[in-house]
């Protein structure tokens, strides 16, 4: 792609996510949300084949539905209110609609369809940005509803979405569909909490996009898709399989890893408001994620025998150079646990 077209490409998505983020007007948070969706698809089309055209169509349509059924939910609220603010919106009918359209552009069940198919179409870094950036602009608009949203369906999608993001990914060969299944059951957590304790949703986002990327960051750096590929992995390069390893074991929210902290502070939140059933229900499921998780650090690290073959140890012979960034970012992803006090005085 020419530099100049990508860099414009680039900075058109940054503003339309910020557009919609610092947005109180429903008008122009739309059309934030139409920048992002519009140079959405030129990013999955990096790399223009088939698969990837098929992932972008899919893309634009699902999206394209979702923003017509958002003007709809904008336009029945602006006739019985006559009001365009974000924290408005009191007629119920516009409020369910612009709920199930935000929850399609978040890709939560059960809207979901779309997520692991265009995930797979495209290359990583397209991929990586749609399953971290692209969160953004709609969870800030729930985040500004959570206090008038019909908690109900909230709840409904959000245990729904656990179920399938860990059901779906059991049977997954490539690691492009099982982040995507991860990203829904992640949505999951953050959609059922958000009545609850906004402030837990954006740490939880926070999270999620820091090991998401991280993952990305691995898999791009060693060139790995399919769980095939993955099993050549420690040869290849040790280091990467064990930051690999550690940072999948913190997204599956295992202690005393950053990924814990999430969940116990909702656990916590949920059965401070006497919700028992729901987090035990949703502990359970996540399970289902724990599983491939540990499905993946086995064939990454697990299935290869030692040799004493000094030439299928190839990271003896490669010079890998690695800026700051991945370092960092597995860091955070792995480390934060102990600020969570902090952070509980901070809600």
């Amino acid at each position: 792609m020419n530099p100049l077209a990508l860099s414009l490409i680039l900075t058109t998505l940054l503003a339309g996510t910020l557009i919609t983020m610092m947005s109180s007007h429903w008008l122009t948070a739309w059309m934030g949300l139409e920048m992002n969706m519009l140079t959405m698809i030129p990013i999955l089309m990096k790399t223009t084949n088939p698969r990837s055209t098929e992932a972008a169509t899919k893309y634009f349509m699902t999206q394209a539905m979702a923003s017509m059924m958002l003007m709809m939910a904008l336009t029945i609220n602006l006739m019985y209110s006559g009001q365009w603010s974000i924290t408005k919106m009191t007629n119920p009918v516009a409020s369910n609609m612009a709920l199930m359209a935000l929850m399609t552009k978040l890709g939560s069940a059960p809207f979901h369809f779309w997520v692991p198919e265009v995930t797979q179409g495209v290359e990583l870094t397209p991929g990586m940005i749609l399953l971290t950036w692209q969160k953004l602009a709609p969870l800030s608009l729930l985040y500004q509803m959570a206090t008038y949203t019909n908690t109900s369906l909230i709840y409904l999608s959000g245990l729904l979405s656990i179920l399938i993001g860990g059901w779906g990914g059991l049977n997954q060969t490539q690691l492009r569909k099982i982040l995507a299944y991860s990203s829904i059951s992640h949505m999951g957590w953050m959609l059922i909490i958000l009545p609850f304790n906004p402030t837990l949703t954006l740490l939880n986002l926070a999270i999620y996009i820091t090991l998401t990327l991280s993952i990305f960051m691995i898999l791009a750096n060693t060139f790995t898709t399919s769980m095939s590929s993955l099993t050549l992995m420690w040869n290849k390069t040790p280091a990467m399989t064990i930051m690999l390893m550690a940072t999948l074991l913190s997204l599956g929210g295992l202690p005393p890893l950053s990924g814990f902290m999430p969940k116990w502070l909702m656990i916590h939140e949920l059965t401070k408001n006497n919700s028992i059933i729901m987090p035990l229900t949703m502990a359970i499921m996540t399970l289902l994620n724990m599983y491939f998780y540990m499905r993946l650090i086995y064939y990454s690290s697990l299935t290869i025998l030692p040799s004493t073959n000094n030439m299928k140890m190839t990271w003896q012979f490669t010079n890998t150079k690695h800026t700051m960034t991945l370092p960092t970012l597995i860091i955070l992803s792995n480390m934060l646990l102990p600020l969570t006090p902090m952070i509980s005085m901070l809600e």
